[in-house]
């Protein structure tokens, strides 16, 4: 580095008249790394200017050359990246950033300390170093001491202070009138002696010409002191003359405080009386409010609220010390109180009197929604209800007992009423789902028990993939009313012998439909009541209470909640949002079983239903979620989508055995298993279904699952084949699986799709390979003694010598396969390929011309062996590349 120091130094800066004082080797960030140098310069003439010139080698040479240069007076940042840890990177701040990565951390330090040092001595400017370590940043040296930068490289200027005017006009003077000073310093100094000793005899003689001065000063002082002693004996006999004035002031003063004194408590006695007159009187018509006012009408209702606040304003005044030991106050404060208790039993008792009556009310329209799929409206009721949000907010600050009751209360009877109501609503929704009469839901809503289920679900399941046993009752009744309805089945792999087509589209709709519109009722439902219950228990849905302190409990019991008590007050609630979940929780305790059963009966009827289940549950869940991820909707609903989760894996799961539990015959051809049309079926429902889907990554995850079983079960199946050949069995089934992902475009199968189309590649040319065989069998075991031969060292041309394979024995080889009989055999090679292929895939033609183009093949390989090993024997094979064409257009045609 010091080489190219001097270097650059010679050849660039000093014909620049600059001096370089520190240099750094860079490479700017982010970029190819082309190498170059960052110098700090400064001029050698003044004024000094600063300067940073990027250097770097020139393309054609090893000469370096100046490329840009900005003055540190255009620096604004040194940004050093990490004050802590070694790191080469760092940038400057110009015109614009320029980010750079040094050979090394020291060289970056060391240069960006010479920054700073040059700014510190020549600029003072503000440049702002950050990240960038301390010790580097050294302090300024004070003015009036020598300097010096990046380690002694900046020459030495000494501080000097310049003679003013006068000064110089002196020295001037002096200097004339000892003109020979210059050249007889020895004479100029003892002349300078003598006129300093001159000067200080003058001194001395005015020194003691001042003594008699000094002299009459004293006298002054004398005569000055005697006069302030004659004053003191003045003020001291008026001293005595007012003392006696002085007594009688004071006792005028000590009565007028006295005074001052009486009417100040007076004022004060009359504050506190007012004070207690105008903050613990309670007006009579607020009185009469509390006690006889009415609690249904609006403007009794204003009434009542008004004078409540009122008297708890009354009972929470601050009184000042000592103004509970007044009787009057004891009095006051015991009425505030049975006003208040009696008050309080009043309204507790007509809020208990309306939520009884909204039972009864909302009972009476049970009716009308009994035959439709949609919930009571009880915005009438909560609309109702919220005029008494200010009452319920007084009760909970002043007697927080009958608050927890009403709440109680409350939960009680709504929990019971919305049972009814929830309960009837899931009666019609299974009703809808099932088809069946309303006679007749007691077969779809009677509860199960779990042995009758299993054994229900066991019933439906064939060991081959085929419908077997006695099917649930569900599907019973769902075959009686609908007539020529098919049983349904409760996973993909049980329609072993259905068609795509066999399937009812129509009742995967309507149940998608009717779950759908069951989650958009409950939602709306959950949220107003939940809502309600925050405005009207005055409860916080977003935010918290403060901590709770080590005396507080709160906990949920059967639905019951309890509260402790410190000297009779409640302590603040640990979380006023988990309350209003608790309360949510009692009152729609039978939301998650009846959805539940909706869920299970839904997957009994289909198990394709799961895929509609799960991509519904999972929109209602995100959603809740994004308005409140703890509430009661939310928790609930992911509890749900845990169980349809778990019957979509389920369902996968099973298709998955069954397709291990599959037989196929012994006695037909194999053909498109059903599995893999099913496998089919199922991808294009589930894309159907899951398009644009939050849980995308649930069918990508079965995909992988259910395309590896149909793999190995396609390969078992294939290696058990006794009528159909092993390859046919993989060509046919993987060209169809490879055509199904075409179409369908599913992303996370696109290394399944390639495999499959590999395979199917692979199975087709084997088959082909199998089933042509050695068409011309004689002629291939003359090729190949011949092949023998000249792999054991004879030339191809003198093959021909060889007794067992003279052009004779060629020719008699060669009579035996006339065009007649090369046809023959390929007819038959025809028939037997159409038995092997199954109609639905339509792969004749694919294979047939795969023969046609290995028959030509092997037809080029035996003339080329004749033309090498019998040259010029005009041996010929007895059909033409075009017969063979022909033979196979005509046998493609006849067929």
């Amino acid at each position: 580095m010091t080489a190219i120091k001097h270097a650059l130094q010679r050849d660039i800066f000093t014909p620049n008249d600059e001096r370089l004082l520190s240099i750094v080797n860079v490479c700017k960030a982010g970029k190819k790394k082309r190498n170059c140098f960052l110098c700090a310069t400064v001029t050698t003439e003044r004024p000094v200017q600063v300067n940073v010139v990027k250097v770097k080698k020139s393309d054609k040479g090893d000469f370096y050359k100046r490329q840009t240069a900005w003055t540190l007076r255009d620096l604004a940042v040194v940004d050093a990246k990490d004050a802590v840890k070694e790191n080469p990177e760092f940038d400057l701040h110009f015109d614009k950033v320029y980010k750079w990565v040094a050979s090394s951390a020291v060289e970056k330090n060391t240069f960006i300390s010479c920054i700073w040092k040059l700014n510190q001595r020549y600029l003072r400017k503000k440049i702002d170093f950050i990240n960038v370590s301390s010790q580097l940043l050294e302090e300024s040296v004070p003015s009036g001491e020598n300097q010096s930068v990046a380690g002694g490289d900046e020459e030495v200027v000494d501080e000097y202070q310049e003679l003013n005017a006068r000064e110089e006009q002196d020295i001037e003077i002096m200097m004339e009138g000892c003109e020979y000073a210059i050249s007889n310093a020895e004479a100029f100094a003892e002349k300078l002696s003598r006129e300093l000793q001159v000067l200080d005899g003058a001194n001395i003689q005015s020194i003691m010409a001042s003594e008699k001065q000094v002299n009459i000063l004293m006298k002054l002082l004398d005569e000055a002191l005697k006069e302030v002693d004659q004053i003191e004996i003045k003020l001291s006999s008026y001293e005595e003359m007012l003392q006696s004035v002085k007594e009688q002031m004071d006792q005028i003063s000590e009565s007028n405080h006295l005074i001052h004194l009486s009417n100040t408590n007076n004022v004060k006695l009359l504050s506190e009386i007012e004070f207690l007159v105008n903050h613990m009187d309670l007006a009579k018509g607020h009185i009469k409010a509390l006690q006889e006012g009415d609690l249904t009408s609006s403007r009794g209702i204003e009434a009542c609220t008004n004078a409540a606040d009122a008297l708890l304003q009354c009972m929470n005044v601050a009184l000042r010390p000592g103004h509970d030991m007044l009787h009057a106050v004891k009095q006051q404060q015991q009425r505030f109180s049975d006003l208040r208790e009696q008050f309080a039993r009043r309204l507790a008792s007509h809020l208990n009197s309306v939520f009884v009556q909204q039972g009864h009310d909302q009972s009476s329209t049970l009716a009308q929604h009994s035959v439709e799929l949609t919930l009571p409206n009880h915005h009438p009721f909560h609309r109702d209800l919220l005029r008494y949000a200010k009452l319920m907010e007084w009760l909970k600050n002043t007697d927080y007992g009958k608050y927890e009751g009403l709440t109680k209360n409350y939960m009680d009877y709504l929990s019971r009423l919305y049972e009814r109501e929830i309960k009837d609503f899931f009666e019609v929704a299974k009703i809808k789902m099932t088809g069946t009469t309303k006679e007749g839901k007691k077969f779809a809503t009677l509860p199960r028990k779990e042995s009758a289920v299993k054994q229900e679900t066991e019933s439906l399941h064939g060991s081959s993939g085929k419908l077997t046993g006695s099917t649930s009752s569900l599907n019973k009744l769902s075959v009686q009313s609908s007539g020529n309805r098919r049983s349904q089945s409760s996973s993909l792999l049980d329609m072993g012998n259905m068609s795509a087509s066999d399937l009812d589209v129509a009742d995967r709709t309507k149940f998608d439909k009717i779950f759908e519109q069951v989650l958009s009722e409950l939602e709306p439902l959950c949220l107003a009541e939940q809502d309600f219950i925050s405005k009207f228990f005055k409860l916080q849905q977003h935010q918290s209470t403060s901590g709770t302190t080590t005396n507080e409990t709160e906990e949920m019991d059967g639905g019951n909640l309890s509260r402790s008590y410190i000297s009779g007050v409640p302590q603040t609630v640990s979380s006023e949002k988990d309350m209003i979940r608790q309360m949510m929780t009692k009152i729609f305790r039978c939301i998650e079983p009846e959805l539940n059963n909706l869920i299970a009966l839904g997957d009994k009827i289909d198990s394709f239903n799961s895929l509609y289940m799960l991509v519904k549950m999972s929109h209602h869940v995100w959603t809740a979620q994004n308005v409140d991820p703890a509430s009661f909707l939310s928790t609930t609903l992911g509890n749900v989508l845990v169980t349809v989760k778990r019957n979509f894996d389920k369902c996968i799961s099973n298709q998955i055995k069954q397709m291990d539990e599959v037989k196929i015959s012994k006695k037909s051809k194999v053909g498109i298993l059903p599995f893999v049309a099913e496998f089919e079926e199922f991808a294009a429902l589930a894309e159907s279904i899951f398009k644009n889907a939050e849980r995308r990554g649930d069918l990508d995850k079965a995909y992988t699952k259910l395309i590896r079983a149909v793999f190995i079960s396609v390969e078992k199946v294939a290696n058990e084949s006794q009528k159909t050949p092993r390859d046919v069995v993989m060509m046919e089934n993987f060209h169809h699986i490879f055509a199904t992902l075409s179409r369908l475009k599913i992303s996370c199968l696109e290394a399944e799709k390639k495999e499959a189309k590999l395979k199917y590649t692979e199975h087709l040319q084997s088959y082909v390979v199998y089933s042509l065989g050695q068409p011309l069998e004689k002629l291939n075991h003359f090729f190949e003694g011949v092949e023998a031969r000249v792999a054991q060292g004879i030339r191809e041309e003198e093959v021909s010598y060889q007794l067992a394979f003279n052009k004779q024995e060629l020719r008699k080889v060669i009579k035996e396969y006339p065009g007649k009989e090369v046809k023959k055999g390929l007819d038959n090679l025809y028939k037997k390929v159409d038995k092997h292929l199954c109609e639905e895939e339509n792969l004749l033609q694919v294979v047939w011309h795969s023969m046609q183009d290995e028959f030509i093949r092997q037809y080029k390989h035996f003339e080329g062996l004749i033309a090498r090993c019998y040259p010029g024997s005009g041996i010929t094979m007895e059909f033409t590349i075009q017969d063979i064409l022909d033979y196979c257009s005509s046998i493609a045609q006849s067929h």
